[in-house]
């Protein structure tokens, strides 16, 4: 009997999910995102004037609307609602963005739903979030998703099966030692792993993340306009594009901040490269992760003597693995029940 098997990310930036797995055990993942927003409403959205036609489900959690989905800024106001901290797990903003991917993702029961924490609250963080993930899930529009089973994986891991797998090379790296480096909106995470196992003492996270570096260009916007400037969706979008930012129908320098995000992404490969201590044995330096434009430029002076190794579409590869591990984790699961159960029919009938 075939297992549903799906992944879920939920990032400070970004919510990316599983919507289905092509043929073979592996096969073809794909994946969606939207931002990781979520607002409150004492009514449901969906059901006053202006929400009609928009990309976003509400999600009740304890008698408030949390609106999420692709279409989530037009719901917003004027103060951008986060909930950047150690304890996002915890908040109803994670629940509401995690069951509104529940909810596209358009199945009623999951056998088992990989997620994904930041490698310095895996440890901390990992059964609680298991916990929160399994069970029945009021996905709003009076649709419910049942998760059997939930799996928490430390955010790179997922990204070095996915490497190792897009590259054929799970069996070849069994025996070496790989870094994976994954820049996120507010932690910068590594994970030192042999083979696909993780070293923790060497992996860990700082809050040195893309967030840092919006708000520290808003703050030198705000310099020059003289008032709080808060858009900071517009700033990471003037970064990946490289167009202009536009304040007040005038083109913001942004190039001139180079220097000050440069120092940025050096503290944090800083910090990484102190706690992995030297780098010889590393046979693999992976850059993933939406924010690894930004982060590049220091990983490759930190690792001059190494190449830098990307995957595609970076972005969605911790939750490919995530993905990839949960197939195999159920496969294997399936295979030992099927073998307890023989087992079980051959002893009665040997009765």
């Amino acid at each position: 009997m075939e297992q549903v098997v799906r992944a879920v990310d939920v990032g400070f930036g970004n919510t990316k999910y599983v919507t289905g797995v092509g043929g073979g055990k592996v096969g073809d993942i794909r994946c969606a995102s939207f931002p990781s927003r979520a607002y409150p409403s004492p009514r449901d959205p969906a059901k006053t004037l202006g929400a009609d036609g928009r990309k976003t489900v509400a999600i009740p959690i304890n008698g408030l609307f949390y609106e999420v989905g692709p279409d989530v800024m037009l719901a917003a106001d004027a103060f951008r609602a986060t909930q950047i901290h150690g304890d996002y797990t915890d908040t109803p903003q994670y629940l509401a963005l995690a069951r509104g991917a529940l909810r596209m993702m358009k199945v009623e029961t999951i056998d088992l739903l990989v997620v994904g924490l930041p490698v310095a609250a895996f440890a901390t963080k990992k059964a609680a979030l298991e916990k929160l993930m399994t069970g029945r899930h009021d996905v709003g529009g009076g649709k419910v998703v049942t998760v059997r089973k939930a799996l928490a994986m430390a955010q790179p891991n997922g990204a070095l099966i996915d490497y190792a797998t897009q590259n054929d090379k799970v069996e070849a790296m069994e025996h070496e030692q790989s870094l994976v480096i994954d820049p996120g909106s507010r932690t910068f995470d590594w994970l030192v792993a042999r083979g696909m196992k993780l070293s923790h003492k060497q992996s860990h996270s700082v809050d040195r993340g893309v967030s840092n570096i919006l708000q520290l260009i808003a703050d030198d916007v705000s310099q020059e306009i003289g008032k709080p400037y808060t858009n900071l969706d517009n700033i990471d979008l003037a970064l990946r594009t490289g167009k202009g930012l536009t304040v007040y129908q005038r083109t913001y320098n942004i190039a001139r901040m180079k220097p000050m995000v440069a120092i940025i992404a050096k503290e944090a490969v800083a910090a990484m490269v102190h706690r992995i201590g030297e780098s010889y044995n590393v046979q693999h330096v992976i850059l993933v992760g939406g924010g690894a434009f930004l982060f590049k430029k220091a990983v490759k002076e930190a690792f001059a003597t190494h190449q830098i190794l990307e995957v595609k579409d970076p972005m969605f590869a911790n939750v490919r693995g995530y993905q990839i591990a949960g197939t195999n984790y159920a496969y294997t699961a399936l295979q030992a029940a099927g073998r307890t159960l023989r087992s079980m029919q051959t002893e009665g009938g040997d009765a």
